[in-house]
């Protein structure tokens, strides 16, 4: 089974037309940050010491600066800038991966339909989460194909209704405000139709830099003047269930600076608190963890997948209901910071899971 991956590359282009790629030097920069040597930086990469130096050299050439300085006892340090262009690959990659993925996910679908016997791909379209990816790679190495792609909630069960999709997924908080959640999706769900598989519960909350330097206690935070936000898209669930949580708390979004500015992911929101281009974003905690930044929980939730119930028992979705309850599956998503996978791969009846009672099975 083949395999395509878009990736990110951040290429520098001097006055004479001459490029440089940061592809080569970033990985360089963060072992030097790591170890504190350039020549242990390059072994690690097999490189010599003279070509590591060499690719390093290429870059500061280009932007007309230093990337590395030398700190009595602790070796080769980065400078700021070169702090600053590990920041900058970095959340141009995590800001472009929903959209990547996307994009190598519809160009393998597309070239698998002049293969020969290639199998039809599971299709997911889902909220983005950490539990999902891991859902992707896990039918990936048993080569199943996938063809994944992150969308708003409701979008994604749209899909599943117009058939354009065998898996849709979607979350609801665990008490508080699920009601209110589960209106969005009821019309484009039936209970004869239709039932819910439970991926995770999980937790959302804020995201603020290491040590907390403003001081940001909860959501009523993020009305204050000194503040700068970083949103979720209109019309994800993650922003819907936000925009809930501030109207109990009587704020007005539109008192909320950068409430406007979206990401499309959790690790993007994560990745542009990292840089320092907001003070405070609201996620998953698996995100916050991946930037080394704090998390201060919120709320907790449900990830769930929609699927036909009479496709059920067919190849494809047996596979996954069988991938979501084994137990390498399950440790692996237990490892995800504030998820939970106890009830992964339980099948729940519609009406009673968006209410939030009993109703599963194995």
């Amino acid at each position: 089974m083949i395999e395509v991956a878009c990736r990110t590359d951040l290429v520098l282009t001097d006055k004479n037309g001459r490029e440089a790629s940061l592809s080569a030097a970033v990985p360089l920069l963060l072992l030097v940050s790591q170890t504190g040597s350039i020549a242990q930086a390059a072994a690690a990469k097999g490189l010599s010491y003279r070509h590591a130096w060499g690719l390093l050299r290429d870059i500061e050439t280009h932007l007309g600066g230093a990337l590395i300085r030398k700190s009595r006892g602790r070796g080769s340090v980065l400078s700021e800038l070169g702090e600053a262009v590990l920041r900058a690959q970095r959340v141009s990659s995590e800001r472009l991966d929903g959209p990547l993925k996307a994009v190598a996910s519809e160009v393998m679908a597309e070239l698998g339909r002049y293969l020969p016997h290639s199998p039809a791909p599971m299709r997911i379209h889902a909220s983005h989460g950490y539990a999902v990816a891991a859902l992707a790679h896990a039918l990936t190495d048993m080569e199943v194909p996938v063809d994944l792609k992150y969308r708003e909630s409701a979008e994604a069960v749209r899909a599943l209704a117009r058939g354009e999709c065998e898996l849709a997924g979607f979350h609801l908080p665990i008490v508080k405000f699920r009601a209110s959640c589960a209106e969005i999706y009821r019309p484009w769900l039936d209970a004869g139709r239709h039932r819910l598989i439970h991926l995770t519960r999980r937790t959302q909350g804020l995201f603020l830099p290491k040590g907390n330097p403003k001081g940001i206690r909860g959501l009523l935070d993020l009305a204050r003047a000194d503040v700068r936000f970083v949103n979720r898209q209109s019309g994800s669930g993650t922003r819907l269930l936000l925009d809930l949580a501030l109207t109990e708390l009587g704020v007005n979004p539109a008192t909320i600076n950068g409430y406007a500015t979206t990401e499309l992911t959790h690790s993007a929101i994560a990745a542009f608190v990292a840089s320092g281009m907001a003070d405070l974003g609201f996620g998953v905690q698996p995100a916050a963890q991946q930037f080394g930044l704090d998390f201060i929980p919120v709320i907790e939730e449900d990830y769930l997948f929609a699927c036909e119930r009479d496709k059920l028992a067919g190849t494809g979705l047996s596979c996954v209901l069988e991938t979501l309850r084994s137990v390498a599956f399950r440790d692996r998503v237990a490892h995800l910071a504030g998820y939970d996978p106890a009830q992964c791969g339980e099948l729940l009846e519609l009406d009673a899971a968006l209410d939030g009672s009993a109703g599963n099975e194995r």
